[in-house]
């Protein structure tokens, strides 16, 4: 067999065992030469797909070695499988480069910024893929654009483990819009007009400027108007302002009407924290002059400067009608800031729990719920001083046990403002024209609520054994209820212990069917008075609650 040179000028070399051992040059064949350049693109191909910071390879090399063997060329959907499966195994270090943004027409670009603030601080290709989920939400829950895409592409080449993020917007065609509704208001058994009008984006700031009416018949009218900037300069949350004017009528229960003018600036606002400032002058006057003597020393004018910071955290599946879950808040109200002496000043401290189980069965839940309250002046001779009345707290009336958080107020068999001390009013002079025989009314008296207040329900609740009412969602429940409140300070304050506190509770259970609307939840009960005291005024009966969603 006779030797032949090779191409490259290398030559052939026969071992004892009769195998070639073949040697060749940079110059080989055109079919080595293809070789060659389809290995190159193959390299070329792992380094665009280099996201690693240390230059690490994505696909391992064993992976590599068959992709070459298989098809030299991309495949992207095998590319994006085992990058999923990188992002799993380890974080992916990373930094944002460059974040564009486009589409803006009124809106300012620092509005988009400040929700992207997170995003530029991503490190790692995780946490820039999380932040851009949160700040695409955080953009559209502005109200300003219709649409909103978040795109994350490789940094510049001299750059590597880099990323530029791409913001596109469009802007909503229809900035303002309106709404107008009827609501309940359980405590003074009425119902309210409430209308709202909102402009979107005024100024580039993304802004939200509202102007809101409510009218109550014979109770309540409101007009306020705000301003709701998100993230303003920076800050974390949104900056809210407000102006109100406020007129309550609380004569039917404690022989006063109460008029607010105020100005509320809420410094934080999110999901779960909430802190405001507010300045009100308030009013309250006796239109009747048949006030008791204890509402008498309220009346006048007020001036109140607070800040209140609410923490609150609701975990359940539904507020009207909850199955499994926790809700939990807690109100901090602090009010006297300032130099002026006749400024109200208290501090309010206010809890509550809300916990839900599901049984298992008729789409059954078992509610319990507890709540607490305190109020207290404080300065020099603080326990001589009684607390403003509007502050205080007051109990029963036709508020649903479920629903919104709402304090230890509720207290079904036990009419609006029912529950607790109160005074005799002062008896009209006689004219000498009353009908003779007329039956002598029974003498009127008014509401003083309590400075300390604790309640506490358990409800269950499953759905009727009728196709029908469970498509409805029409259901029955059970519930006890238990509550009190008195007064701890002031010149009339009656003397208390816990122990007087815990024996005069007062207790009620009952039963009734619920029917949940989209507008409100009304339940239709039956009421039975466990314990009450002398001077609170209960119903045994048949009782109409209604809880608004709101």
């Amino acid at each position: 067999m006779g030797a032949r040179p090779d191409e490259g000028g290398g030559e052939e070399e026969v071992d004892d065992l009769g195998r070639d051992d073949r040697r060749t040059e940079s110059d080989g064949s055109p079919l080595d030469a293809e070789r060659g350049d389809s290995v190159e693109q193959v390299e070329m191909k792992k380094e665009e797909r280099n996201f690693d910071q240390d230059g690490d390879d994505i696909i391992d090399e064993e992976e590599e070695e068959e992709d070459e063997e298989e098809d030299p060329l991309w495949d992207a959907p095998k590319l994006a499988k085992k990058l999923s499966e990188k992002l799993s195994r380890e974080p992916i270090n990373i930094r944002v480069h460059d974040i564009q943004i486009r589409g803006t027409v009124k809106t300012r670009e620092s509005v988009l910024e400040a929700q992207l603030q997170e995003v530029k601080r991503a490190e790692s290709m995780q946490e820039l893929l999380q932040e851009s989920v949160k700040a695409n939400a955080r953009l559209r829950g502005l109200g300003v654009f219709e649409k909103c895409t978040i795109t994350i592409d490789a940094g510049p080449e001299e750059l590597p483990g880099t990323a530029n993020v791409t913001v596109e917007v469009e802007e909503t065609k229809r900035p303002f819009s309106g709404d107008l509704g009827v609501f309940s208001k359980p405590e003074t058994k009425t119902w309210t007009l409430d209308g709202t009008v909102k402009w979107k984006n005024l100024m580039g700031y993304g802004e939200t400027v509202d102007a809101t009416g409510c009218y109550g018949w014979d109770t309540t009218s409101e007009l306020s108007a705000g301003v709701n900037y998100p993230r303003f300069h920076g800050l974390q949350s949104s900056l809210i302002s407000r102006a109100t004017i406020l007129t309550q009528d609380w004569q039917k229960y404690s022989s006063y009407r109460e008029r607010l003018k105020g100005f509320s600036l809420g410094l934080i606002n999110d999901d779960k924290h909430d802190l405001s400032y507010n300045l009100t002058w308030r009013e309250l006057e006796d239109p009747t002059r048949q006030a008791s003597h204890a509402i008498r020393r309220q009346l006048g004018h007020h001036l109140l400067s607070s800040v209140k910071y609410t923490f609150k955290v609701d975990g359940r599946d539904s507020a009207m009608r909850p199955t499994r879950g926790f809700a939990f808040t807690s109100s901090s109200q602090l009010a006297g800031l300032g130099p002026d002496e006749k400024l109200l000043r208290f501090a309010r401290q206010e809890v509550e729990l809300r916990y839900a189980v599901p049984l298992g069965f008729l789409s059954g839940a078992l509610n319990f719920g507890a709540a607490g309250g305190i109020i207290m002046p404080w300065g020099p001779s603080f326990l001589s001083k009684s607390t403003p009345i509007s502050d205080r707290y007051f109990m029963g009336g036709h508020t649903s046990l479920l629903g919104n958080l709402k304090g230890p107020s509720a207290l079904l068999g036990f009419r609006t403002r029912g529950v607790g001390p109160n005074a005799a009013r002062l008896i009209p002079q006689t004219t000498g024209q009353t009908e003779a025989g007329a039956e002598e009314r029974p003498r009127m008296v008014d509401t003083l609520g309590g400075d300390l207040a604790a309640s506490g329900f358990v409800d269950l609740s499953m759905d009727l054994p009728f196709r029908i009412l469970r498509e409805w969602g029409i259901h029955m429940h059970g519930f006890a209820c238990a509550g009190n409140l008195v007064p701890l300070t002031g010149e009339d304050r009656p003397s208390w212990s816990w122990r007087g506190f815990l024996d005069t509770f007062r207790v009620s259970c009952g039963a009734g069917l619920v029917f949940p609307t989209k507008l409100f939840r009304l339940e239709v009960n039956y009421c039975y008075i466990l314990r009450k005291q002398e001077q609170d005024r209960a119903k045994r009966g048949i009782q109409v609650s209604l809880t608004s969603p709101r």
